[in-house]
């Protein structure tokens, strides 16, 4: 008789969860960079034992001053590094908020830097403020670079102004930006050269040095390395392209292995399309439906001569793709129902997360804002999705005079519970901000408005 002897079967491996992404909380983010700029003060403090004199006092308010411009700079370019941890914990438009803020204080320390430094080296050398201008200029080694610099800051700080940005492309707005990183390396030179700080003190230049290597790096690899890679990795392309309304049309994008790129709804993607006039820019979209298989799509209207430009693209054109960026996604939520609300191109985020985020019947609620029936974007889409998923869409067109005001100021008439909603608001600048203080009038927590502009 055989015996047979079975065969040991080993169980099937439980599939490896995908890593959880790192996100960077705000406010721990606002900790660390006050506590960098208090290190800044101390380093000021450790190498100045006192103070004498109009002109010492005047000379050392200028060195706290470039110091912390020093030290702000390479913070607000760390901010906009495009670091995922920041881009999925902070976000990109409360990154751009902080950015554009501290930019205005930069300027005025540099600006202030300049004026103090000359004024107390006058004051102590008993010269007039043009001959001692013109002595630093000239005779102190890098004085004149660290001048270029500031100018550069000046002249980008002006371009971002909310009156100057509006007069701008976008385009050419871009590109100024670019000047910052000469500025930046400039002010490093200027720093070493002539900062009291740094000349007799090793352990500050070291230190110095690996922050501005270490901002440096991460420009470096998030912003030109990682495109590239992703490029040769995913092999993106356009696959069709497709007119909504007026001025509007969805692009959509194929490639492979999209599922690394982890996208969620609500996020977007900086978008260079390989075509003869668009190669050269980068602009920012929100992808307009959750990803699918090997798909991603965008809906851009035609607001500047890059997005104009997207309705002529050619299917089979190449296209690289840097992100996914943007907080304002479904693992923000924090309530059962969730109120949607949405103005103009403001809807393609919004779109996204109607159809991803998980609901019962009765807890979704759109409210959609456009200002004619012709400008309303994916109604068949919307209305589709209101009937599977037992939503509420409320589609707002008209202007305010035909409303007799802003008709979204009725949020709390049309959802008396708002106060109990998870809130995303997607917009024009003016629209968001009206809204985001009806919420808070309402009572809705700051923690539950998932906020995005659309200002670049």
């Amino acid at each position: 008789m055989t015996s047979v002897h079975p065969v040991p079967v080993r169980p099937l491996a439980a599939p490896v969860p995908a890593p959880v992404p790192v996100r960077a909380h705000p406010g721990a983010v606002l900790v660390v960079i006050a506590a960098g700029a208090l290190g800044v003060l101390g380093l000021w403090w450790a190498d100045t034992p006192s103070v004498h004199g109009l002109g010492d006092w005047l000379t050392n308010a200028g060195r706290i001053t470039g110091l912390l411009a020093g030290y702000g700079f390479v913070a607000l370019v760390a901010l906009m590094a495009r670091i995922p941890p920041l881009e999925r914990g902070v976000g990109a438009d409360r990154l751009a908020r902080w950015h554009a803020m501290g930019g205005r204080y930069v300027v005025s320390l540099v600006v202030a830097h300049g004026l103090l430094i000359t004024w107390g080296y006058a004051v102590s050398a008993h010269a007039g403020l043009l001959g001692q201008a013109t002595t630093l200029l000239l005779s102190y080694p890098d004085v004149l670079a660290a001048t270029v610099a500031g100018l550069l800051l000046v002249g980008v700080g002006i371009s971002s102004a909310r009156a100057a940005r509006r007069r701008l492309r976008y385009e050419t707005w871009y590109f100024l930006h670019f000047y910052t990183y000469l500025a930046m390396a400039l002010a490093f030179s200027h720093q070493f050269a002539t900062g009291a700080e740094f000349m007799a003190n090793l352990g500050a230049r070291v230190a110095w040095s690996a922050l501005y290597a270490v901002v440096g790096a991460a420009i470096l690899w998030y912003r030109f390395v990682t495109p590239v890679r992703q490029a040769v990795r995913h092999r993106l392309r356009v696959e069709s392209v497709r007119p909504e309304a007026d001025g509007v049309v969805s692009v959509v994008v194929a490639g492979a292995h999209l599922d690394e790129l982890r996208a969620e709804a609500g996020q977007f993607f900086r978008w260079r399309f390989l075509t003869r006039d668009l190669w050269w820019v980068s602009s920012p979209y929100s992808l307009s439906a959750p990803p699918q298989l090997g798909r991603l799509r965008i809906t851009v209207k035609a607001l500047g001569d890059h997005s104009a430009a997207l309705a002529a693209v050619k299917p089979g054109t190449r296209v690289v793709a840097e992100g996914p960026y943007g907080a304002m996604t479904p693992s923000a939520r924090r309530r059962r129902k969730v109120l949607l609300v949405a103005g103009g191109v403001g809807i393609t985020p919004i779109r996204a997360l109607f159809q991803a985020l998980p609901a019962g019947p009765g807890d979704l609620t759109l409210v959609y804002r456009a200002s004619h029936e012709a400008d309303v974007v994916f109604r068949e889409e919307l209305e589709q999705l209101t009937a599977d998923r037992g939503a509420r869409l409320w589609i707002l067109t008209g202007t305010r005079a035909e409303h007799g005001g802003d008709p979204l100021t009725l949020l709390r008439r049309h959802v008396p519970d708002v106060a109990e909603h998870d809130v995303y608001l997607c917009g024009p600048p003016g629209m968001t901000d009206a809204v985001h203080a009806e919420l808070r009038a309402a009572r809705v927590p700051r923690a539950r408005i998932h906020h995005e502009s659309f200002e670049f």
